[in-house]
């Protein structure tokens, strides 16, 4: 058997072992991004559903921070899903952006969070995957934050985070939340870009209600 031909029936293998609950939800996780990139308030349901599995499939996997992970991505589904029905003036949450000061607080964050976290459980597991583990816990923390705020910015981490996320389900055997991960990030460019066109947008009425 050929080289590519092994590789495929390597993966079709793999996708076969996948367990149904995973694809679930998988499926629940791509609707909440999809809505998300449409600025649609029910995209927070789907993200309740789509955590409360995973707390469960990473807590029998051993991603310990990935598991209580989903605790919080629950409680800010339910904070996004309050705040972009109505802003704090009554009217939906209006996309916005942060400084620059603020984004190299929240970095530097995640960055001491991360080694402090993936040192406390790498005392009994070992190797590198404690620290990416909490990295990716931790950037998903400040990020999902962004995206309630609805701060432009929340994109450009996603795409570094599920990036590495995707590497670390892979290693893992979350074969199918891996793949899901890439897909995000072609997911998270587009959100970008339809987000910061809605800036623009609201930019430019400001503008024009100013000079009325």
């Amino acid at each position: 058997m050929s080289a590519p031909l092994g590789l495929m029936a390597e993966l079709l293998e793999s996708l076969g072992a996948i367990p149904a609950l995973e694809w679930v939800a998988v499926a629940l996780a791509l609707a909440y991004l999809l809505l998300a990139v449409r600025q649609n308030p029910w995209c927070w349901a789907c993200a309740i559903a789509s955590a409360a599995i995973y707390l469960v499939l990473f807590a029998r996997g051993g991603l310990v921070m990935q598991a209580a992970l989903q605790v919080f991505y629950v409680g800010m589904a339910v904070y996004g899903w309050r705040v972009w029905r109505s802003g704090a003036a009554g009217d939906p949450l209006p996309v916005s952006r942060w400084s620059a000061s603020r984004h190299l607080r929240g970095l530097v964050l995640v960055l001491v969070a991360t080694l402090v976290n993936g040192w406390i459980i790498g005392r009994t597991s070992g190797g590198w995957v404690p620290y990416v583990d909490a990295f990716v816990a931790w950037a998903s923390a400040l990020a999902t934050w962004l995206v309630a705020r609805k701060v432009l910015e929340n994109w450009l981490y996603w795409i570094v985070v599920d990036t590495v996320a995707a590497a670390l389900y892979w290693s893992q055997g979350f074969h199918a939340t891996a793949a899901l991960f890439v897909l995000y990030v072609a997911i998270a460019v587009r959100g970008y870009c339809a987000w910061r066109t809605d800036l623009a947008r609201g930019a430019g009425s400001a503008s024009g209600a100013a000079h009325a």
